[in-house]
């Protein structure tokens, strides 16, 4: 009976093993380098998206809003030569002007409708604006005496100056997102209320102009 060797199936060499390993190093090598660039680009464009919403978020309104309450009503007084009527006085510093009528020229006793002859006047203070404050942030402040009702005095106050407001936007050619209100009613007297002549000097209507902050003309 014949005998059948049977002889075992040559291996591989080992160089070749060693061969695919290396190629399979490369490949994952270059795969991680490829993503790892991907990322970083995208991460670059983010970073640059996020700087720009910062910036263009920068300039928010409340930013350059006025200090209404940081207006001082006995600043000294100063000249305009727009302004021309006596019963008009112009006061400020280098922040702000103020244009100060008495209540009684603008308005009647204890009435919070403009009288026929307070156009003309605020038609100074308007022209002055224009010229001077073109884009100013516009205050009006109404006030009073102390006498009778402190709730009834802050009312009239803003009812007033609610009225020299609709004049301004409507004929006055003032923008109507620059102009805001505030009645202080018989809170910041700049006289006496002990005497009448003190009372007649806090019963006014101010209007006061905050230069455009950009520099805006």
């Amino acid at each position: 009976m014949a005998h059948l060797e049977v002889k075992p199936k040559s291996s591989s060499p080992w160089w070749l093993w060693l061969l695919i390993t290396l190629i399979a190093l490369a490949l994952v090598f270059f795969l991680v380098k490829g993503c790892g660039s991907k990322n970083s680009t995208n991460g670059s464009d983010s970073t640059a998206t996020s700087t720009d919403t910062t910036s263009s978020s920068a300039q928010p309104v409340a930013a350059t809003e006025p200090d209404w309450n940081s207006v001082d009503f006995n600043s000294p007084k100063t000249s305009d030569p727009d302004i021309t009527d006596s019963d008009i006085a112009v006061s400020g510093n280098d922040k702000y002007t103020i244009y100060s009528l008495g209540e009684n020229i603008l308005f009647g006793t204890d009435k919070n409708q403009l009288e026929g002859s307070a156009e003309s006047k605020l038609k100074q203070i308007a022209t002055s604006i224009n010229k001077r404050f073109k884009g100013a942030t516009i205050g009006v402040y109404g006030n009073t005496d102390s006498t009778g009702d402190a709730g009834h005095n802050k009312q009239l106050g803003a009812d007033r100056a609610n009225a020299v407001k609709d004049w301004l936007l409507k004929s006055g050619g003032i923008d109507a997102g620059k102009v805001s209100v505030h009645s202080l009613g018989e809170t910041k007297p700049v006289a006496s209320n002990a005497t009448a002549s003190g009372r007649e000097q806090n019963r006014n209507v101010e209007i006061v102009a905050f230069p455009d902050s950009t520099g805006t003309k």
